[in-house]
């Protein structure tokens, strides 16, 4: 092994140096970003999504990416000296595959993060949304019933009262007037 790499020019050398190393990375960042580590630490906090910020999620400049830059750069760089391309072309061709792979990683991670939810329950969502009696709900406000309600895109069972002068019961189609602050849904019969 020590012969071969001795054998190479300080140019391939580069290249060798560069393809390893950075695959190396590569795959324990990988690994740890599909099996749930931290790796905003070990990227010294390029990637930190900071409470608040609206700014753009789609990040082409992050150590994940410069990593699948330096990997694509040195392998593609590997397979051009191979093929006895001239050190011009080699540059060229190696810079501008590893700016795809940033490119296409940065978009995977883009569109990894559009898939996750927070499952966060906003009560504000169910106001004005029409639901259907679940449990009876009694008359101005006397006892506690609930609601079949779509919120968020799911159907949901949730507390509700009415100020109605009659009970609400089970079929009852209702409209949702307002949400209190304990999150109890206040609805009104929508078929009157």
């Amino acid at each position: 092994m020590e012969q071969w790499f001795a054998a190479l020019t300080s140019f391939e050398k580069i290249y060798w140096i560069v393809a390893i190393s950075a695959s190396i990375v590569l795959l324990v960042l990988m690994a740890m970003t599909f099996l749930g580590g931290d790796v905003d630490d070990l990227s010294g906090d390029v990637d930190v999504d900071i409470d608040g910020d609206t700014g753009i999620d789609f990040q082409f400049l992050s150590f994940k990416n410069l990593m699948g830059f330096f990997t694509i750069f040195g392998w593609v760089g590997i397979a051009c000296l191979e093929s006895g391309y001239s050190k011009a072309i080699i540059i060229i061709v190696s810079v501008v595959c590893g700016l795809l792979m940033m490119l296409a990683m940065a978009s995977l991670f883009y569109y990894l993060s559009k898939m996750q939810s927070s499952g966060t329950l906003k009560l504000k969502n169910a106001l004005n949304q029409i639901g259907e009696v679940y449990l009876t709900i009694g008359a101005k406000r006397s006892t506690i019933g609930k609601v079949s309600i779509n919120v968020q895109g799911t159907l949901r069972e949730l507390d509700a009262l009415t100020e109605e002068d009659k009970d609400l019961h089970q079929g009852d189609v209702v409209k949702v007037k307002e949400v209190t602050d304990n999150g109890i849904l206040i609805v009104q019969l929508l078929n009157k």
